[in-house]
């Protein structure tokens, strides 16, 4: 990732903060309308995992000036993630799903530029994720 994709995303995610509730009901909706299978992972309350998600992806967009401090923690969620049965293939569902929830909730705002930079940052956390997920357990890191 380059620096001007790093600022492209932080600037586009300040303009997600304040509708992250919104955003994130959005992006489930998607994500359950791409994949049905997938709404069995989430057994509690939706508006509070949709919390979560935001809490995640602002410490990540946050971090992303000093990537190499956040690593253990997105290795430690996709351990913890492939604990709760999610496979390779679903990231690309969660992927087209955030994607498309951030054009929908940036319009315009959300250029060529500025989709080509969070798709960057989203492959990144990905295969991290996923690479973790093939880790044993005692070898993941628990942040």
């Amino acid at each position: 990732m380059t620096g001007e994709q790093i600022n492209l995303v932080q600037k586009s995610f300040e303009k997600i903060e304040p509708i992250s509730e919104q955003a994130a009901a959005l992006f489930y909706a998607k994500l359950f309308d791409l994949d049905p299978n997938l709404r069995w992972l989430f057994k509690g309350d939706m508006k509070e995992q949709g919390q979560k998600l935001m809490q995640v992806i602002s410490f990540v967009v946050k971090s992303l000036q000093k990537i190499e401090e956040f690593i253990p923690q997105v290795q430690a969620l996709g351990a913890r993630h492939a604990n709760y049965g999610v496979e390779d293939r679903d990231y690309d569902s969660v992927g087209e799903a955030l994607l498309w929830t951030l054009e929908k909730a940036l319009s315009r705002e959300f250029t060529a530029p500025t989709k080509e930079a969070w798709t960057a940052v989203y492959g990144l956390l990905a295969k991290t994720m996923k690479d973790a997920s093939r880790q044993p357990a005692e070898q993941a890191k628990v942040v």
